[in-house]
């Protein structure tokens, strides 16, 4: 019987091949190319039965031994249950800003083995590292660390992590997915708040693009004493604590106070679109929370409502800095849809929601005439009770097209170059005149591009209550 099957290689190959596949198969093993190519090795000897008689026979002995030794290499290779993983990293991560992550993983077995290691990242992310090769000891565990960078908001969940596990002989990997799960939520920039209050500390908020703003009156009510500045009144300069201190020193004042912020984001179609790596509908929660954040240390109260063609959400209006907590729950997980914005139920809700008077800043792109008309003439309705300021959203793509044309390259671009110039042109000098008829109903406005919309935002609110317009 052994004779009759190692005349026959081939049925002696099915015969051990079918329960070596079904064991590597539950062992969650897959042959390595080494194992390939040490079974070309009998089927060269094979070859040679059209010269020696025997060397099929040869050729089966050959392949015996391949197949044991394949079968006992198997064995040396490490199975999932042995190993473990932990994954540690803060919960919460910052939209845009590296984040980083621990993975521990601990080899129970008692055997050396030599592995791949990729964690299970999901698609908005990317790694700064993918792979990680490693030689894991006995009764040992390694750490793995990387960072990685969320391009959208929300929330995610690594559940597993991926090794790819060699045997001794390396005929065999072993492809494991250990059970690891880590949630994180990814939120707005909230490292910029940090910035913002090493800048203020330093009186070197310019540099993120906010102007001194010159107070129309004076605030009484003490707040603080700081370091002199060129742009500081000498008037306010507290002589007794310079001489203390031998050094100028200035008194700060606060604003009125208590006052009411309401904060009304377009989540529509129109705030679908990029810039600096990031969909205007981010750059417009960043703003926001910035803001918020400089609104609370001021004693004031902000709310937030999200739109689209549907109200998604509402926070009421609460002071005190641990509201910007739920200012931050409420906006993480919000993407921009892409539906119509429907202004007449936003402006309804917020007529229900908030009847004192407030800073309605309304963040929006608008393109065509009906959104326009909606918002002028939803904001005009709001000058009596409120005081609305709307924001739109330039488009660099659109606004490139203006800047970078030339009349000298018109013949070598062909005409299309001056079509898209032309219609760019005509849109930009639409919006114009729909932010002067804003003005001139009475709402403040302003035009900016999404990485300037922060610095915009905190310069007119800084403005509004120097002139105590609220």
């Amino acid at each position: 019987m052994i004779l009759f099957l190692l005349e026959r290689p081939i049925i002696f190959l099915l015969l051990m091949a079918i329960p070596l596949s079904a064991l590597s198969y539950f062992r969650s093993a897959f042959p390595d190319r080494r194992a390939l190519l040490i079974f070309t090795l009998p089927a060269m000897v094979a070859l040679g039965q059209i010269f020696l008689p025997f060397a099929g026979i040869i050729a089966a002995a050959i392949l015996m031994l391949v197949v044991l030794a394949c079968l006992v290499d198997l064995f040396t290779l490490v199975p999932q249950k042995q190993f473990t993983a932990t994954r540690n990293s803060l919960k919460v991560a910052s939209l845009g800003k590296p984040h980083r992550v621990n993975v521990e993983l601990l080899n129970l077995s008692g055997r050396t083995c030599e592995i791949d290691f990729c964690d299970d990242i999901p698609d908005e992310f990317s790694a700064s590292i993918v792979n990680f090769p490693a030689t894991l000891k006995p009764k040992s565990k390694t750490r793995f660390k990387y960072t990685v960078t969320s391009s959208s908001r929300g929330k995610f969940v690594m559940d597993k992590v991926y090794l790819a596990v060699k045997s001794r002989l390396g005929l065999w990997q072993g492809f494991y997915q250990v059970p690891c799960e880590t949630t994180i939520n990814v939120y707005p920039d909230m490292k910029q708040i940090a910035e913002y209050d090493l800048l203020a500390r330093t009186n070197r908020l310019s540099q993120m693009g906010v102007r001194r703003v010159r107070r129309i009156g004076q605030d009484n009510e003490f707040e603080r004493l700081r370091d002199y500045t060129k742009d500081d009144n000498y008037k306010h300069i507290d002589w007794r604590t310079s001489a203390r201190r031998r050094k100028l020193t200035v008194k700060d004042f606060q604003s009125n106070q208590s006052q009411r912020i309401i904060f009304m984001v377009d989540c529509a179609r129109m705030m679908t679109g990029t810039s600096d790596g990031l969909s205007m509908l981010d750059h417009a929660f960043n703003a926001m929370l910035m803001l918020s954040y400089i609104a609370l240390k001021q004693g004031d109260s902000v709310g937030l409502l999200n739109f689209s063609n549907e109200v998604h959400s509402f926070t009421p209006p609460k002071s005190g800095i641990q509201h910007i907590n739920r200012l931050l729950h409420s906006c993480f997980d919000e993407d921009a849809r892409y539906v119509e914005a429907r202004y007449d139920k936003a402006f309804l809700y917020l007529k229900q929601k908030c009847p004192k008077r407030s800073l309605v800043v309304l963040i929006t792109n608008v393109i065509d005439e009906v959104n326009a008309s909606q918002i002028l003439q939803y904001t005009s309705n709001l000058t009596g009770q409120h005081l609305p300021l709307c924001l739109l959203v330039k488009d660099h793509d659109m606004m490139d097209v203006v800047d970078q044309f030339d009349e000298d390259r018109v013949m070598e671009t062909g005409e299309e170059s001056l079509f898209s110039a032309a219609a760019a042109a005509t849109i930009a000098n639409w919006r114009h005149e729909v932010i002067a008829d804003l003005k001139h109903r009475g709402v403040l406005a302003i035009e900016t591009f999404p990485e300037q919309m922060t610095a915009d935002l905190i310069n007119q609110y800084l403005e509004i209550k120097a002139r105590h317009l609220l």
